[in-house]
C-alpha cells in the first residue's frame, strides 16, 4: 500500500467540532471483498460499493432515484449535446493533491479505455476542462442519460496514478489495483485480500455536512451465509449483507438486531453460450430450457419468496418493461420443443456459477440443473467463489454461466448494452454477454434508444427489445433479487442503503 499522509486521530476530530457525534468503529461483513482497489478494473457491485467509500462520484443517486450533487456542485445543459459540470472548490485527494477539472477529464478518458466501462461512455465524445472547476461533456447526439452516466465518474488523482502506474490490468497485479487516492470519506489503511479491509476516516473530507461518525470501518468477507448471520447475532459484526432469505425472521425477531429490506431490480439470469455448444445455437433448444426451469418454484422454495419471478430483464417501473411477457414453465412444452429441434435424447452442457455473489446463487444453479435433466439436458455444474468465477466468466469457460445485473443507470438500455448486445471489444458493448447472443435489431434499437429523447418512442424501442429477447430465448431470466441488510440496533443503516445496493457508509451514524 503506498503511504499517504497520516490521518488525524478520532479524538482530534471529535474535539475539533461540537456538532459531530462521537466517533465510532463499524465492523461489517459482506459475502466477499472487492477484487481490486482499481475502480475501473471491473464493473461490479463490489467495485461500486468500494468506490462510494474511497472515492466520490460527480453526482449520485438518492432514495427517490433523483440526483444529488457530490463533487459536481451543479450542472447545466448548454445545448442538446453539451452538459457543463461545475466542480466543488477546495476538494483534495487522499494524497493531498487538489482535485481539479483536469483530474475529472483524465478519469473520464481512463474510463473510456476500460474494457468494462467504455461501453457506458461510448456516447461521450469529449470531456474538456474549461477551467480548473468546470468540465464540459459533449455527446455524439442528444442523450437522455448524461446524468445517469455521470454517477459512474469517480474522479481519480491523476498525478498519484501517473506517478505510480495508471494502467488497467484485468485480474492482474497493477499499481492501481493495490493503491488508492480518492476524495472519499475513507482511506484504505490495510488490505489483505480475502481476509479484511480496514478503512480510516479521511480527516480532510470535503463534506462537512455529512452526518457520518464512523472513524474506522473494518470489512471482513464471510462467504458462508450462516456464518455471516451468526457473526451479527453474536455481536462480532455490526452490519451484514446480504441476508439470506432463510434468516430474515431470525434477524428481525432478535432483540439486538434489525432487518432492512427493499424490493430489488437486479435480474438473475443464466446465459447460454451459442458458440461453445452447438445445441444452444438453436432457438428452440433455448426456448425448451426456458420452459423447463420453474422460476416460481425457485423463488418460493429457494428464495423463500424473497424475489420477484422474471420473464425479462427490465423490472416493473423501468421504461423497457414489457407487460405482455410472462414467465413460462411447461415441461411438456419443453420436451416437445426438444423433439422438434432434434434433441429428444438431449445433450450435455457445462455450467459454472458463483457461490458467494448472489443470494443462494449455487443453490439456484443446482435446482436449474435438476430441472434441465427432465428434458435430458445433462449438466456438469461447477461452482466457485466470485474471485475465481469472474476470470472464468471473462474466459467464457462454460456453456452456461450465471450473471446477475442491476442497471446502475436505472435504465433498461443498460441491461442490453452489457448483457445482450453483440460482443464488441472496441466499444465495450456486450462485455458481459457470455452467451455470445447476437441480433442486429436488438443492437440497432438499443443504440437508437441511447439518443432518443421522445419518452414514448424510447419506451417502444426498449419494450420491443425485450420482446425479441423473450421470443428467441436469448438467455434464461430467473428472478429479480430482493435486497436485505442486517445490523445491530443503533447502527442506522436504513438511512444509507438504497436500491442500487451501494450503502453510503460515509454518511452512516452509529448511535451510542
Amino acid at each position: 500500500m503506498k503511504t499517504l499522509r497520516n490521518l488525524a486521530t478520532a479524538a482530534a476530530i471529535v474535539l475539533g467540532t461540537t456538532v459531530m457525534a462521537p466517533a465510532q468503529t463499524l465492523n461489517f461483513a459482506y459475502d466477499a471483498d472487492p477484487v481490486s482497489l482499481d475502480p475501473h478494473e471491473q464493473l461490479s457491485g463490489g467495485t461500486l460499493q468500494l468506490s462510494h467509500m474511497v472515492f466520490d462520484p460527480l453526482i449520485r443517486w438518492n432514495k427517490e432515484l433523483g440526483f444529488d450533487p457530490r463533487l459536481a456542485a451543479s450542472w447545466e445543459r448548454v445545448d442538446d449535446t453539451t452538459m457543463r459540470f461545475k466542480l466543488r472548490e477546495g476538494v483534495t485527494f487522499h494524497s493531498g493533491n487538489p482535485m481539479t477539472a483536469e483530474d475529472v477529464v483524465w478519469t473520464i478518458e481512463r474510463l473510456k479505455t476500460s474494457p468494462d466501462f467504455k461501453g457506458i461512455f461510448a456516447s461521450w465524445v469529449s470531456a474538456t476542462a474549461v477551467d480548473d472547476t468546470t468540465v464540459e461533456i459533449k455527446t455524439d447526439g442528444p442523450s437522455p442519460l448524461v446524468l445517469h452516466t455521470a454517477t459512474y465518474v469517480f474522479p481519480m488523482d491523476k498525478d498519484f496514478y501517473e506517478d505510480g502506474g495508471a494502467e488497467i490490468t484485468k485480474h492482474g497485479d497493477s499499481f492501481a489495483s493495490q493503491n488508492v487516492s480518492g476524495t472519499g470519506p475513507f482511506t484504505v489503511a490495510e488490505r489483505e485480500q480475502g481476509v479484511k479491509v480496514v478503512f480510516e476516516r479521511n480527516a480532510d473530507y470535503w463534506d462537512a455536512d455529512s452526518p457520518g461518525n464512523v472513524q474506522t470501518a473494518v470489512l471482513t468477507p464471510i462467504k458462508e451465509a450462516p456464518t455471516r448471520v451468526a457473526a451479527l447475532l453474536s455481536g462480532d459484526v455490526d452490519f451484514i449483507a446480504p441476508v439470506p432469505p432463510t434468516d430474515l425472521e431470525r434477524i428481525e425477531n432478535d432483540d439486538n438486531t434489525k432487518l432492512v429490506t427493499m424490493t430489488g431490480t437486479r435480474i438473475i439470469t443464466l446465459q447460454l453460450n451459442q458458440k461453445r455448444n452447438e445445441a444452444l445455437a438453436d432457438p428452440k433448444v433455448r426456448q425448451a430450457m426456458a420452459y423447463a426451469i420453474n422460476n416460481e418454484g425457485i423463488v418460493q422454495k429457494i428464495m423463500k419468496g424473497f424475489g420477484t419471478v422474471a420473464a425479462q430483464q427490465s423490472p416493473e417501473g423501468y421504461v423497457g418493461h414489457n407487460p405482455k411477457l410472462t414467465p413460462r414453465f411447461d415441461v411438456a412444452k419443453a420436451q416437445a420443443l426438444m423433439e422438434e429441434a432434434g434433441y429428444a435424447d438431449g445433450f450435455s452442457a457445462t455450467m459454472m456459477c458463483p457461490n458467494n455473489r448472489y443470494v443462494n446463487d449455487f443453490k439456484i444453479c443446482e435446482a436449474a440443473a435438476a430441472m434441465l435433466a427432465k428434458i435430458n439436458v445433462k449438466i456438469d455444474l461447477t461452482t466457485m467463489p466470485k474471485a475465481q468465477y469472474w476470470p472464468k466468466f471473462d474466459e467464457r469457460a462454460a456453456d452456461i454461466m450465471m450473471i446477475g445485473w442491476h442497471a446502475d443507470t436505472e435504465d433498461s438500455a443498460n441491461f442490453n448494452e452489457f448483457l445482450t448486445m453483440t460482443p464488441n471489444t472496441d466499444t465495450g458493448r456486450g462485455q458481459y454477454n457470455s452467451g455470445n447472443y447476437s441480433n442486429a435489431e436488438v443492437d440497432e434499437l438499443t443504440v437508437a434508444s441511447l439518443t432518443e429523447t421522445d419518452a414514448a418512442k424510447r419506451a417502444e424501442q426498449l419494450q420491443r427489445v425485450e420482446e425479441i429477447l423473450y421470443n428467441e430465448a436469448a438467455f434464461i431470466p430467473l428472478h429479480w433479487q430482493d435486497l436485505a441488510w442486517g445490523a445491530r440496533k443503533g447502527v442506522m443503516i436504513e438511512d444509507v442503503v438504497n436500491v442500487m445496493n451501494f450503502p453510503y457508509l460515509g454518511d452512516l451514524v452509529i448511535e451510542e
